[in-house]
């Protein structure tokens, strides 16, 4: 039986890092001579709109005919002052430590980002154990899963 020749793996250091070949390709250089196969117009043709700087048009240009974004109607706004809360299911309060639930034990679990920010117990999974939840929105199939596994929601 033939042995198996070994073969040296040569030491990676950042002295001799390079691509694998053929994985980049150098960078178009314009307008450097007719020898570059790229040179005087650059391969943009000869003049035109995109011919020049800046020459390319908006994502919504139609060719001219009147665009889709101002045939249309404008209808409605948006609400500077909404708030949205951050939906929190009963099945993620397990993370909670202890039976209080109030905004700065949410943000000590990492449900909320701040104890300032809006949040709301909805009702999808099981009450793990009683909870006390304080200063926070509950919808009422949560309220009664909570009040069923023994907790209570104050206000």
């Amino acid at each position: 039986m033939a042995k198996a020749k070994e073969v040296a793996t040569p030491t990676v250091t950042l002295s001799n890092l390079k691509p694998a070949p053929g994985s980049t390709q150098s960078r178009k250089r314009l307008g450097r001579g007719p020898g570059s196969g790229l040179g005087k117009t650059s391969g943009k043709g000869h003049k035109g709109h995109k011919a020049r700087s800046g020459g390319s048009t908006n994502p919504g240009f139609e060719g001219g005919q009147m665009p889709m974004y101002r045939r249309l109607p404008k209808r409605g706004f948006t609400n500077p002052f909404k708030v949205t809360a951050v939906p929190i299911n009963l099945a993620r309060l397990a993370a909670v430590e202890g039976g209080d639930v109030t905004p700065e034990t949410l943000a000590a679990a990492g449900l909320i980002t701040r104890p300032s920010q809006a949040a709301k117990i909805l009702g999808t999974g099981d009450a793990a154990r009683a909870y006390t939840v304080r200063g926070l929105p509950v919808s009422a199939a949560a309220r009664a899963k909570i009040e069923a596994a023994g907790g209570r929601v104050e206000a």
